[in-house]
């Protein structure tokens, strides 16, 4: 532990300058449409550019936290999940949002979409990742090297994110996903799930607009996190839905997912579909469909405050 603990600390005295003279509360740019705070960040893409260089100007909290490794799962044949156990109980997220990955003895820090939601945080101490696999070096050590009880540290950050307080209007929300960029997307329908239990147990709470999700992948195993997608559109009929979409699916498609998947890519036509005056569309995915999708909906009439997306690598 004290070992962990002493490699993480050099290795943010390192990377203290990425992020000149600014304090994290004064990084925390907010707006409000339609009564949600919420926030978005547009900026170019350089796939070769450090997570930390291409997010210096993003919001970060200052708690840094201690993390161990308590669960694996294989989510397909390049992305695993992680679940972490957080001992800082300051320690705290909004879904959407992401975490610097610091682990002791590699150089590089990690930035990876949290996948869980801030109820799991909160029920149990854990969060979860589903990290895709790279040569990038935190991504290199989860795929190779990372085993239960495995240390790391963790600190958030982000501006894309979905935080509504009780007293603020429903809005509806569409929800449109490329490949491993459902893990924010995820998190946020996790996350209205959540508040519709709150309602349902409790009778007060934020009482949540209707959510679409349109999730495209190359194939139903890289659809990640299906069946749970499909099973909390089953519990709230009407409340949440999904379409799931693949491009290159070189297999039967099962019965059980047959009525959720459409073969192809997601289109102007389906979108216009999903979209109202009160619509907020969230977007995360690889910087070509988000490009597309965001200026198909504009096309659409959506207007560019209403289209928040996540786009850094």
């Amino acid at each position: 532990m004290a070992s962990a603990a002493a490699a993480v600390n050099h290795l943010l005295s390192r990377t203290a300058g990425t992020f000149p003279g600014q304090r994290a509360s004064v990084l925390l740019m907010t707006r409000a449409l339609c009564g949600c705070t919420l926030n978005s960040r547009k900026m170019t893409s350089h796939r070769k550019t450090d997570h930390l260089e291409r997010t210096a100007n993003n919001f970060r909290q200052e708690v840094l936290s201690q993390a161990t490794v308590c669960g694996i799962v294989v989510e397909s044949d390049t992305v695993k999940r992680l679940r972490l156990a957080v001992r800082n109980k300051d320690f705290n997220f909004k879904a959407g949002q992401w975490v610097d990955f610091f682990v002791p003895g590699v150089p590089k820090v990690g930035g990876f979409s949290i996948c869980s939601t801030p109820g799991l945080l909160k029920r149990e101490g854990v969060l979860e990742l589903a990290v895709k696999y790279s040569k990038h070096p935190p991504a290199h050590w989860v795929h190779t090297e990372c085993t239960l009880d495995s240390e790391v540290a963790l600190r958030v950050g982000g501006d894309f994110y979905f935080d509504p307080v009780p007293s603020e209007p429903e809005v509806e929300l569409l929800l449109v996903a490329g490949g491993v960029g459902i893990n924010p997307l995820y998190a946020i329908l996790l996350h209205v799930a959540d508040l519709h239990r709150l309602r349902a147990s409790q009778g007060w709470g934020y009482k949540p607009g209707a959510v679409q999700l349109c999730y495209c992948a190359k194939n139903t195993q890289e659809l990640l996190f299906k069946n749970t997608i499909i099973g909390v559109a089953q519990e709230f009929p009407g409340k949440i839905a999904c379409d799931l979409y693949v491009t290159q699916q070189d297999t039967e498609i099962g019965e059980e997912l047959g009525p959720y998947i459409t073969e192809g890519r997601i289109s102007e036509e389906v979108l216009e579909k999903h979209i109202s005056h009160n619509s907020l569309c969230y977007i995360c995915g690889p910087p070509p469909m988000i490009e597309s999708i965001s200026g198909q909906l504009e096309h659409l009439g959506v207007s560019k405050e209403r289209i928040l997306f996540e786009k850094w690598w």
